[in-house]
């Protein structure tokens, strides 16, 4: 199990804050220097504005300490050599920091902005049994809620982005209308290591990786692991973003390697069994969004490469673990894919305009470029395909979708229909700029016939809100379906609420948590299987009240948006990420 040791102490004491003149949270921008820079734009967001953020007279409560406290001396068994190599590569990281320090860092990279307010860490929580709760919990929900989310173990020493932290997984245990909290971190190699050594070392992809710095970061971490003082040999990624639940298997992923293997004991708490490639199939990364399909049980995944070809592949499992060979998918360079579809028949594979280059961190710029002289397109390749000749690639101008919530093909038009949230201007979440910030829920239409492509914008401009995070009924995954339910990312980059919209009308109902109270991504939890309606279940999603630095996990009413009940938390949740629900009856096939 993970702990709570002397170098995660840092995250127990108080919430960082932070001053008015701090920007939201946000990606690299396409050239980042660290030396400040003046922004040519700027996005209106939350973290700006006093009247949002409200933060706590009195910290937090001391957490619980779930390991002992251990000294790094009792834990390294480095020889002279080793540790003599240690101290002046230690040296020459000072430096480093010291010469960093002299500028401020942009708002992408500063820790004081990324891990502020509820975006902060939080220690580990042993089971917490028969929480209070207000309401009626529904019958039908009987299983765990887990989301994911990143939560750095050790204090930032240098650049840090919000993606950049350790993976922890949040559980809510749910039986006979009573309920168990627990959170965890994922261990990964990385956090395991970091913790012997008290610190981090590991290169932060998005806090650090840029310009000169940058390389000079990566030099000092090839030359930790020349003295044996490091291994990357086992991956190097955090396991923070997406969880899916696939053959027994509780799986938590981030893009830059392969999934962990996390198992939910019967009391409801977490042990990461370790990094899981599929008895042995797996041979690369796999991004943090495969797809499930609800009527095969096959789980489709992308693997995306940013150094050498091939840059894509795409794979898929049987339902019972088999992995198909991978489809190399010809791309000209490497490019940024969180996220893809499924539709029957198809996967549909997007290729936007940001890409990867990293020879811009020898001109001292940042590796993710945002390049406007590309064409997005959408890639539809079979299931079930060998190789990549059958792909068929269409055009979509200017069209960024950080997160696609399903497709569907309409066969007497010969088009697939993908529904996203198309962000402008396309580089809002890398950059910092003077236009407002726009997430719009959009129907896609590609024509496979003709090779051409329509974008509607499915809510009326008069109703327009940032919809980010979210899903449909995954029970429908592939298939058409009526409702979304989405994240109202507004004040950005906090979540005030969600919204159900109804993809063909437009029509947007909306459930607000309240004054000073945000949350994350809504999870819809069908009641039955097979109900007659789509919209037949409920929604979960924790929420923080700001205020009062409580936080819960709140039911509501997918079909009149009623609040069923909300469970009390005994501990602060941050805002995360992605989450999935494991039934009951599931857990008893776990592996």
């Amino acid at each position: 199990m993970a702990s709570t040791t002397t170098g995660s102490c840092w995250a127990k004491a108080r919430i960082p804050h932070q001053s008015s003149t701090q920007h939201g949270l946000g990606f690299p921008a396409k050239s980042i220097s660290m030396r400040k820079q003046e922004p040519n734009r700027n996005i209106h967001c939350a973290v700006q504005s006093p009247s949002v953020l409200q933060f706590p007279k009195q910290p937090y409560k001391k957490p619980v300490i779930t390991k002992e406290d251990t000294t790094i001396d009792k834990q390294l068994n480095w020889n002279l050599p080793q540790r003599a190599a240690a101290a002046a590569l230690d040296m020459v990281e000072g430096m480093l920091n010291a010469n960093e320090r002299k500028h401020p860092l942009p708002k992408t990279a500063d820790p004081g902005v990324q891990i502020s307010g509820n975006f902060a860490p939080v220690p580990e929580r042993p089971v917490r049994h028969s929480l209070p709760v207000t309401g009626t919990i529904p019958e039908c929900i009987d299983g765990v809620y887990v989301r994911n989310g990143a939560n750095p173990l050790l204090e930032p020493t240098a650049g840090h982005h919000l993606f950049d932290g350790d993976g922890m997984i949040h559980s809510v245990k749910i039986s006979n209308a009573s309920a168990s909290y627990a959170c965890r971190f994922t261990e990964t190699q990385r956090l395991v290591q970091e913790r012997k050594i008290g610190k981090p070392v590991f290169p932060k992809a998005i806090g650090e990786l840029h310009g000169h710095s940058g390389i000079a970061r990566l030099l000092l971490f090839y030359a930790r692991c020349l003295f044996g003082l490091v291994d990357h040999s086992n991956g190097t990624g955090v396991a923070n973003a997406g969880l899916v639940y696939f053959n027994g298997h509780l799986l938590a992923m981030s893009e830059d390697d392969l999934p962990y293997h996390v198992h939910l004991t019967p009391t409801g708490d977490l042990e990461t069994t370790g990094r899981y490639d599929f008895d042995g199939q797996l041979k690369s990364t796999m991004i943090a969004h495969p797809k499930l399909d609800p009527v095969s049980g096959e789980l489709f995944a992308l693997s995306y490469d940013v150094v050498q070809k091939p840059y894509l592949k795409y794979f898929r499992f049987s339902p019972t673990g088999k992995k198909s060979p991978d489809v190399e998918i010809p791309l000209n360079e490497p490019t940024m894919l969180h996220d893809f579809a499924i539709t029957e028949n198809f996967v549909v594979v997007p290729d936007q305009q940001v890409v990867f280059r990293l020879q811009e961190m020898i001109r001292g710029g940042s590796p993710v470029i945002y390049d406007k002289n590309k064409t997005s397109r959408f890639g539809i390749l079979p299931k079930n395909a060998s190789d990549s000749s059958e792909i068929k690639w269409v055009e979509s101008k200017d069209c960024f979708c950080f997160h696609l919530w399903n497709a569907w093909e309409e066969p007497e038009t010969d088009e697939v229909v993908v529904i996203g949230s198309c962000m402008t201007p396309a580089d809002s979440i890398f950059n910092e700029c003077d236009e407002t910030l726009k997430s719009v829920l959009s129907e896609i239409r590609l024509n496979l016939k003709t090779g051409q492509s329509t974008r509607r914008q499915i809510i009326s401009e008069t109703e327009q809100v940032n919809l980010e995070a979210g899903m449909v009924n995954r029970h429908r995954l592939g298939r058409k379906t009526e409702f979304a339910y989405l994240a109202i990312a507004e004040p950005w980059p906090k979540v005030s609420g969600f919204a159900k919209v109804d993809l063909l009308t437009g029509e947007v109902k909306k459930h607000i948590y309240g004054d000073h109270r945000y949350g994350g991504e809504p999870y819809f939890l069908p009641s039955e299987l097979n109900s007659e309606r789509e919209d037949d279940g409920y929604i979960l999603a924790f929420v923080h009240d700001e205020n009062t630095c409580k936080s819960e996990l709140q039911i509501v009413n997918a079909m009149n948006l009623q609040l069923e009940a909300s469970i009390k938390l005994p501990s602060r949740v941050p805002y995360g990420f992605h989450g999935t629900f494991i039934k009951a009856q599931d857990l008893e096939k776990q592996a």
